[in-house]
């Protein structure tokens, strides 16, 4: 891979030039594993949940209540001695970077556990299974329960787990699900709700899509789609679709703002690409319709990707709205594959998940929305790459249209992993990782 790239910024400013594809691979990019790293340790413990549900005896989950076993314990007020306790007990040496720290005014805590702890073991619920015991010992050791009320503080914590195979009802949450709920090999990071990576970059459009395509691709090294000679095309399209190079995205979202229409989009996509030399007229019809012919496949791919997520930000932000991200996408496809004679992104896939997006998001079946997907999800997992973060996109820019929107699903997420730069501003971090290792990759 001897491809340089230039990357920019969400507002459009230079971040870096003249950096080597390679630098801004999850194999070389450091912010990019801290990134992954975080994801697996950090967990966050909802203290004021768990006040209310011992308080009605509501544990378990939706529907179940256990009268006569209510608790009444100031879990909130106690948060520092509770965070302390839980520090201690998944701390491995002392000078690891173990931290539990109060959040959202003592009702929450931010857990990070180390990963020493991930090297004793080979599962990532490792992170999840840690904090949920050392919350549940904290409480009941700072509270002095007795061995008759601990199993209400355990379900309090754990949830109905483990007669559920996920923990309903938790008041713990973090970023990753659970194994059992992956689609297959390598489906960790593609099985993160698009809520999830809108509310962690605090509805930023243009970072949500930045985390959501560097999630997508970095499930691609995991699942070995990216190895050898794939691995340019999955780069580029990270590249140009998620961290805005060479500010195609930026510069197509600005061309077309003000009245510009998906076509529109599709049309200033064409013209770069053909600035650019990416695609050249290979003849003109009798008709005049010019056939175009690219030498690089995967570079055309990731040009496109780059109007496609224009082309939802230029559409979704005119209307507000995330309801029209399956047809934006379908139709800058279709539109795109019109024009050119070429491939649409990741050369038909998302034009196809799109169709069946459409139906099950707001069709027949109705739902919650665009922003309750997940690359793991049986309707989008099939465009490996793009789909998702083009969600991320829509979804950011949406004012409240969605019935499950990031602030009913993904409340905890905007006051915790929103507050880590790898989160909320990766286009950013992974320009000055990528900065840090260009010398050596070039």
């Amino acid at each position: 891979m001897e491809d340089n790239i230039d990357l920019y910024s969400d507002r459009g400013e230079l971040l870096e030039s003249d950096v080597p594809l390679k630098a801004i691979s999850p194999l070389h990019n450091n912010a990019i594993k801290t990134t992954f790293s975080l994801a697996k340790r950090m967990v966050v413990a909802d203290l004021a949940g768990m006040e209310k549900d011992l308080e009605t005896g509501k544990v378990g989950g939706l529907g179940f209540q256990i009268k006569g076993r209510e608790l009444e314990l100031d879990i909130v007020a106690k948060a520092e001695e509770i965070a302390e306790a839980v520090e201690d007990k998944i701390k491995v040496i002392e000078d690891d970077d173990t931290d539990v720290d109060i959040v959202a005014d003592g009702e929450r805590l931010f857990i990070r556990v180390p990963e020493e702890r991930f090297e004793a073991g080979v599962e990532y619920t490792t992170g999840l299974s840690a904090a949920a015991s050392a919350v549940t010992e904290a409480v009941v050791e700072v509270f002095d329960v007795d061995m008759f009320d601990s199993n209400m503080v355990h379900a309090a914590v754990w949830g109905r787990y483990p007669q559920t195979v996920e923990l309903t009802g938790s008041n713990l949450d973090t970023l990753l699900d659970i194994p059992q709920r992956n689609e297959g090999i390598g489906y960790a990071l593609r099985n993160i709700m698009v809520n999830d990576v809108v509310a962690s970059t605090q509805k930023n459009a243009m970072q949500a899509t930045a985390l959501s395509m560097v999630l997508e691709q970095g499930a691609m090294y995991e699942t070995g789609d990216a190895v050898g000679s794939f691995e340019r095309k999955q780069l580029l399209e990270l590249a140009y679709g998620g961290l805005n190079a060479d500010n195609i995205v930026y510069s197509l979202v600005e061309q077309n703002a003000q009245n510009g229409t998906v076509g529109d989009v599709v049309e200033s996509l064409v013209a770069r690409a053909l600035d650019d030399g990416v695609i050249k007229v290979k003849e003109t019809l009798p008709s005049g319709y010019d056939v175009y012919e690219t030498d690089d496949s995967a570079l055309w791919n990731a040009y496109a990707t780059a109007g496609m997520m224009a082309a939802v930000m230029v559409n979704c932000g005119a209307m507000r709205a995330a309801q029209a991200v399956p047809s934006t996408i379908l139709y800058y496809n279709n539109l795109l594959e019109r024009e050119t004679s070429l491939p649409g992104v990741d050369f038909g896939r998302a034009e196809g998940t799109s169709v069946g997006m459409s139906f099950f998001s707001h069709s027949i079946y109705g739902g919650g929305g665009p922003g309750i997907f997940k690359g793991n999800h049986i309707v989008t997992r099939h465009a490996k790459g793009a789909m998702i973060p083009a969600i991320s996109a829509g979804v950011s820019l949406d004012a409240g249209t969605q019935m499950m929107s990031p602030e009913s699903t993904s409340s905890l997420k905007f006051d915790t992993f929103g507050e880590i730069p790898e989160f909320r501003t990766p286009m950013d971090e992974i320009a000055k990782a990528a900065a840090e290792r260009k010398g050596e990759l070039a």
